[in-house]
């Protein structure tokens, strides 16, 4: 499988050559989104917690007694019916909302997202994302060159890059991520990948082989 490969003035240089395995593969939306669902949910922090009438001060006296008063009877001012008193059916904070997804299937979804992009034109290869300066008018020059002056842009660097990171950093809607750390949530955070050569074997080498070579949880 052959896509196109261009240098940072924006000009085609070549093809270069992409693992069938995780660039042309069919797309499940049903496997992605349950992967994904699941790393948005390990993302909760889960801090919201209203208190049941166990917690709530007060309501160690009956308020009046059972009978001959006219009134409803009553126990306890802690009851949810009373102002102050416990609230029902409020959010815990024990509710534990991760849910297990295996290896298999986030690499897999990965892959899918990954094909997903070059199959809507979406993905961008370069030969070298070297810049002598952290200058941001470097980066946005070669954006605009290959046409994406709109829309969000991720950068999937093969290593730490300080320079790269530092030219992207005042640019809106762009930002860097290392190959080894991608996931089906950050790729389909932004609109357009922009991968260089080597970040393609990095991807390879971090994610196909082995089952337990596998997807970072969220």
């Amino acid at each position: 499988m052959k896509a196109k490969l261009h240098n940072l003035k924006g000009e085609k240089t070549g093809d270069i050559t992409l693992p069938e395995e995780i660039f042309n593969l069919d797309v499940n939306s049903d496997l992605i989104y349950q992967v994904v669902r699941a790393q948005i949910n390990c993302k909760r922090q889960n801090t919201a917690h209203t208190k049941d009438r166990s917690e709530v001060r007060g309501g160690g006296r009956k308020p009046w007694r059972q009978k001959g008063t006219g009134r409803s009877r009553h126990g306890s001012r802690r009851s949810p019916i009373w102002i102050g008193g416990g609230v029902t059916f409020g959010p815990r904070n024990e509710r534990n909302y991760k849910k297990k997804i295996n290896k298999k299937m986030k690499r897999k979804a990965l892959f899918m997202v990954l094909s997903a992009k070059k199959q809507k034109d979406l993905l961008f290869f370069v030969s070298d994302l070297e810049i002598k300066e952290p200058k941001t008018k470097n980066v946005r020059n070669f954006l605009d060159k290959i046409s994406l002056q709109e829309g969000s842009v991720l950068i999937v660097l093969p290593e730490m890059n300080r320079n790269v990171i530092l030219a992207t950093r005042n640019l809106e809607n762009v930002d860097t991520m290392q190959a080894k750390d991608i996931n089906p949530l950050s790729l389909l955070s932004y609109k357009y990948l922009v991968l260089p050569e080597k970040s393609v074997e990095v991807v390879k080498e971090n994610f196909v082989g082995t089952p337990s070579k596998a997807v970072k949880d969220a």
